[in-house]
């Protein structure tokens, strides 16, 4: 068993991306029907706001620290071994694997069909033996219970092994708890993956991402959407872990 951090209210593991890649490609190839949520700031705040999206966030079957305010908060808890694994690389490490071990890929997300269409062009084209027999862009409105239903039947027809879902956090969070159940797969939520993926945005240097500062980049690309997450939640993260750490409370 891979060991858990508390941060505020929500449990992530403390793992590698080879420890994580291992893990869900252990889920998916047992058939597993299971969700692996990526964690930020943004998350941890969101889940220390909302009962029912704490429940559903730690009831997950493994949460990766991916953003590096987290890593650093399992660093100071104590937990020496920790690693940042950003949910783009897992993602590019999960889709070399499921080459190499015949397992198929699926897409749930994205803003069209053309972005899926590029992803999906793009994920073969850095794994050519990759097969991604499962695309679909949802519309933008609550589906029905219905279309859930529909939209789990073409999942696990086309016998997707893992199935990255990219429609932001809390929403991909909800409806891979809402699908546990009732897909045959592994599902991995994965944020702005698809778009950085297929080049309509673009990621922060590297140097910015080692700082921690990735968030101050997206803001300045899309303030009027992101002010508010990291204008605000960034300082309220940053008020109550101080709070939690000076308690002593570690796990």
């Amino acid at each position: 068993m891979y060991k858990m951090a508390k941060i505020i209210t929500m449990h992530v593991n403390v793992t590698s991306l080879k420890q994580a890649s291992g893990q869900v490609l252990t889920f998916a190839k047992a058939k597993l029907s299971s969700y692996v949520c990526v964690s930020n700031v943004h998350m941890c705040m969101e889940v220390f706001d909302d009962q029912i999206f704490e429940s559903v966030v730690n009831g997950a079957d493994f949460v990766v620290p991916d953003g590096r305010p987290i890593f650093w908060a399992q660093r100071l808890l104590g937990f020496n071994t920790a690693q940042q694994v950003r949910g783009q690389d897992l993602m590019n490490q999960l889709c070399a694997d499921a080459a190499k071990h015949h397992l198929n890929v699926g897409l749930y997300g994205g803003a069209s069909t053309s972005v899926l269409t590029q992803v999906k062009a793009e994920l073969q084209k850095a794994n050519p033996e990759l097969q991604i027999p499962f695309a679909f862009s949802p519309p933008f409105k609550k589906l029905s219970d219905l279309e859930m239903s529909e939209i789990a039947a073409a999942v696990n027809a086309a016998q997707v092994d893992i199935l990255f879902v990219g429609i932001g956090c809390p929403k991909q969070e909800l409806w891979m708890a809402a699908q546990k159940g009732q897909v045959h797969c592994v599902m991995l939520g994965v944020g702005a993956a698809f778009d950085f993926i297929s080049g309509r945005k673009s990621h922060a240097p590297k140097w910015l991402q080692y700082l921690g500062l990735e968030w101050m980049f997206r803001l300045c690309s899309e303030p009027g959407r992101l002010w508010k997450r990291y204008l605000i939640q960034n300082p309220r993260f940053i008020f109550f872990f101080v709070k939690q750490l000076l308690s002593g409370a570690k796990s």
